[in-house]
């Protein structure tokens, strides 16, 4: 069955979603799904596109591509009259009860005029932005593995490989001891501006924990990383050294796309990550957070089991949406008696 979704023209929607990533997109099919009428808006930079396949998201076992999984929650969004509206909300702000978004259709690029968007609740799935390291050919890198992002999602794939990690701001040698599960080849650099410095980072118990479990550690600054012939790692060192390595994790450090809550008086956490309660709900009444812009794990099932959660809440706090009864004679009710 598919269900009629009111167009843009709608006054009001039961709720605006912001992010097309995992997370929208499975929030978007729970709504529509409960007959609920929403509008999501996508610029189209989930981290999902970047993930050339991933093999610990459950159902797959062969693995799924990022952009295959998007295109799945897609269509299956379609299958019940939604739909992903290209753009950004620019602001975000609550008049006479209501939010109201400004929405720029399209990409940067293009002239676009601002539309407004009201709604009675909101919910964000805006995901974070990676700051750090400069990668020379990041994206194509990342598309054969050789540079990696997340520890958690694949380092069962780079078993026994030589694992170059970088130091994180926060746990700086957590990730390093991560990786040591899947190889005993791991070295650590320690990631910091140019220039002569006068200290380390790192603590005694650090480097003592980093001795005890084997992992070896640069401690001149790590300047770039360039790509052998073999789309291999390079490491490049402030005291001109340079370090080859099977794959790289940059641990780049990570700013979540909490803007447009803060603005309204949500409360964040370290790396403007917003804080929820368990069904998602910010200090902003109606307004929720999911996935990596949230205080968390950044996993893809996470994201997807915060949804469905966030979703039914806030299904359950809209008022009832009450099905009209089948006219007599019609289709509908005939199709009713055939089914008891």
């Amino acid at each position: 069955m598919t269900i009629p979704h009111e167009p843009l023209s709608a006054p009001v929607y039961d709720t605006l979603i912001v992010g097309g990533g995992p997370a929208g997109l499975t929030a978007a099919i729970y709504l529509r799904r409960f007959t609920r009428n929403i509008a999501l808006v996508d610029k189209g930079n989930s981290r999902l596109r970047l993930i050339p396949v991933s093999h610990n998201y459950p159902g797959f076992p062969e693995g799924v591509p990022g952009h295959t999984l998007l295109g799945n929650l897609t269509a299956q969004l379609e299958r019940y009259g939604g739909s992903v509206m290209s753009g950004e909300i620019a602001d975000l702000r609550i008049e006479d009860g209501l939010f109201v978004a400004d929405y720029l259709a399209g990409d940067e690029s293009e002239q676009r005029d601002v539309q407004p968007i009201r709604a009675h609740t909101v919910l964000l799935a805006t995901g974070v932005a990676d700051v750090g390291l400069p990668v020379e050919h990041w994206r194509e890198a990342i598309a054969v593995g050789s540079v990696r992002l997340c520890p958690v999602c694949d380092g069962f794939d780079v078993m026994d490989k030589r694992i170059a990690v970088a130091t994180a701001e926060v746990n700086p040698v957590g990730h390093a001891m991560f990786m040591r599960t899947f190889s005993a080849d791991v070295t650590l650099f320690e990631r910091g501006p140019a220039g002569p410095r006068s200290a380390s980072i790192l603590t005694d118990d650090d480097r003592r924990q980093l001795d005890a479990a084997g992992v070896r550690y640069v401690d001149s600054p790590l300047l770039s990383v360039t790509l052998d012939a073999a789309m291999k790692p390079v490491m490049h060192t402030e005291d001109g050294q340079a370090f080859e390595a099977d794959v790289f994790y940059p641990m780049l450090g990570e700013n979540a796309r909490s803007g447009l809550a803060v603005n309204l008086g949500a409360e964040t956490a370290q790396c403007s990550e917003l804080v929820v309660d368990g069904h998602g709900a910010t200090a902003v009444p109606g307004l929720f957070a999911i996935g990596d812009v949230v205080v968390g794990l950044n996993q893809i099932a996470v994201a997807t089991g915060q949804a469905a959660r966030a979703a039914t809440h806030i299904h359950n706090l809209l008022p009832p949406a009450l099905r009209p009864a089948a006219a007599p004679g019609s289709a509908a009710a005939r199709a009713l008696q055939t089914v008891w």
